[in-house]
């Protein structure tokens, strides 16, 4: 596979344009507008909290049956 290639995420050109993007920002602020005038709220979560806590390791080696 060439460097220069870059494999397809079903992304199109025209999906990173300004115009297409400035669309994506006004569908979100129409979208909060409405969440917010029906009662909702916006919580803002620290920088440093996940969803998804710490696990402990889980040990696969051999663990194939025979």
């Amino acid at each position: 596979m060439s460097e220069d290639v870059v494999p397809d995420k079903g992304e199109r050109p025209e999906d990173h344009t300004i115009d297409s993007r400035q669309k994506a920002r006004d569908q979100l602020q129409l979208e909060m507008d409405k969440f917010l005038s029906k009662g909702g709220q916006i919580q803002q979560v620290d920088a440093h909290v996940t969803a998804d806590p710490p696990q402990k390791p889980t040990n696969n080696y051999c663990s194939r049956p025979i």
